[in-house]
């Protein structure tokens, strides 16, 4: 099978979903900017990912679907640092730190999350900054931004 498009993801179905069988596909959050890719569903079939547009696959996407089944992306666990800062000030600190290093960061609610790197994390030590190590499922890939210095 080769699935070349999104169809929705399980955040648009509601109570509609309970209704399907769920099979998943494992991804790890950098596989989920990948346009070609064979993976693996967690009942062994395998399937093809070859996406028409540019779209990164997110967690709950369905890319699957008929009468009684649907599969959907799932993502792993990312080894991450989930920082905490308490003021505007510790935010901009943190945020210019991470942009020197060119890290790419997530942002939920009031946290930023990076990847996890020993040396931010003696960064933050450092700047007393609240921050806490952790494994987390991210709903989109961690992506560089295009940038290059003249």
């Amino acid at each position: 099978m080769i699935i070349e498009k999104v169809i929705t993801n399980v955040n648009d179905m509601q109570e509609e979903i309970k209704k399907y069988h769920i099979e998943k596909v494992y991804l790890e959050s950098g596989d989920l900017v990948k346009r070609i890719q064979r993976v693996k569903t967690d009942h062994g079939r395998e399937i093809g990912i070859r996406l028409n547009d540019s779209k990164d696959l997110m967690a709950g996407d369905i890319i699957y679907m008929d009468e009684k089944n649907l599969i959907v992306i799932d993502v792993l666990a990312d080894d991450l640092l989930i920082i905490s800062p308490r003021t505007l000030n510790e935010m901009g600190t943190i945020a210019h730190q991470l942009g020197n290093r060119h890290l790419p960061a997530q942002f939920e609610d009031n946290e930023m999350l990076v990847q996890y790197d020993y040396l931010v994390e003696e960064l933050l030590e450092q700047l007393n900054i609240p921050f806490r190590h952790e494994e987390r499922k991210v709903k989109k890939a961690f992506r560089h931004i295009g940038h290059h210095h003249d």
